[in-house]
């Protein structure tokens, strides 16, 4: 017969191998749990670095990801002149690339018949500006077109870039000849003092904002004009080009309007270059 004691005994050792045995249950779930949290971690990393992959690839073969150009790349808006707003000294060339760098800088040679010019182009102050006179100067838009306007009192600058001043009866341009389209000013010198130094080149307009196109000019000594006008560059050399242009001086046909006149001295521009500094 068995004694109270070891009932007692054999209970207490019942309970204690069916807590060992829901220890071990427990254990093994916890177990299991952590397996798969593990191997949905190890999943997740996969998914993710094989997509981050795909997408460097493709950014750098096909060149699609919008975020890789961020900071290097300019949205240029060109403004399409109507066809009833051209006149016939407007030539028509397309439209440039809406995307244009902003890297790097890019080297301006104005080959001349008095000898070449060059200017230094920085893309980050003025991308739609270059991308602008590259995509020009690869239509041979400048090639044996005249400099129309030289400007001895005041401003001080040589004035280019007019599809139409061309040919025998150059001297008759009214110096509003362009591109068909139109652009915004960029790197306006508001804080510079003078805003137009000697050397600097810049853009001529209209006058009105976002009037842009294709005629510049090269400014020989400091002048006192509102900034107001797209600073292109800096000329690296030829500047005694322009100034022995302007000591032989103008012919007054614009002094009525916008002063100066045709330079004495003719100035043909046989060709236009841009290329990467």
């Amino acid at each position: 017969m068995t004694s109270t004691r070891e009932r007692q005994r054999a209970a207490a050792r019942a309970r204690l191998e069916k807590e060992m045995a829901e220890r071990a249950t427990r254990a093994r779930k916890r177990r299991q749990t952590q397996a798969v949290v593990a191997a949905g971690a190890v999943l997740l990393l996969v998914v993710a670095g094989t997509a981050w992959l795909a997408s460097n690839l493709i950014g750098d073969d096909g060149g699609t990801d919008s975020t890789a150009q961020d900071g290097i790349q300019a949205q240029c808006d060109w403004v399409d002149i109507p066809a009833g707003e051209r006149t016939p000294t407007t030539k028509d060339v397309g439209l440039p690339d809406a995307q244009q760098s902003r890297t790097g800088t890019q080297t301006m040679t104005i080959t001349t018949n008095l000898g070449p010019i060059t200017a230094r182009i920085d893309r980050a102050a003025v991308p739609c500006t270059a991308g602008s006179f590259t995509h020009l100067a690869e239509q041979n838009f400048f090639d044996n077109t005249k400099c129309h306007r030289l400007v001895t009192e005041g401003i001080k600058v040589l004035q280019c870039g007019d599809p139409s001043a061309t040919g025998d009866g150059w001297r008759e341009s009214d110096g509003t000849g362009g591109p068909s389209y139109r652009m915004a000013e960029e790197n306006l010198p508001t804080d510079k003092r003078p805003p137009y130094p000697q050397g600097v080149i810049a853009m001529a307009n209209s006058g009105q904002p976002a009037s842009t196109g294709s005629q510049f000019f090269i400014v020989y000594g400091d002048s006192p004009l509102d900034p107001n006008y797209t600073v292109l560059g800096t000329i690296t050399s030829g500047m005694e080009i322009v100034n022995d242009v302007a000591a032989a001086g103008d012919d007054g046909a614009f002094a009525q309007q916008a002063g100066g006149g045709h330079p004495k001295k003719e100035v043909v521009i046989t060709d236009l270059t841009m290329t990467d500094a």
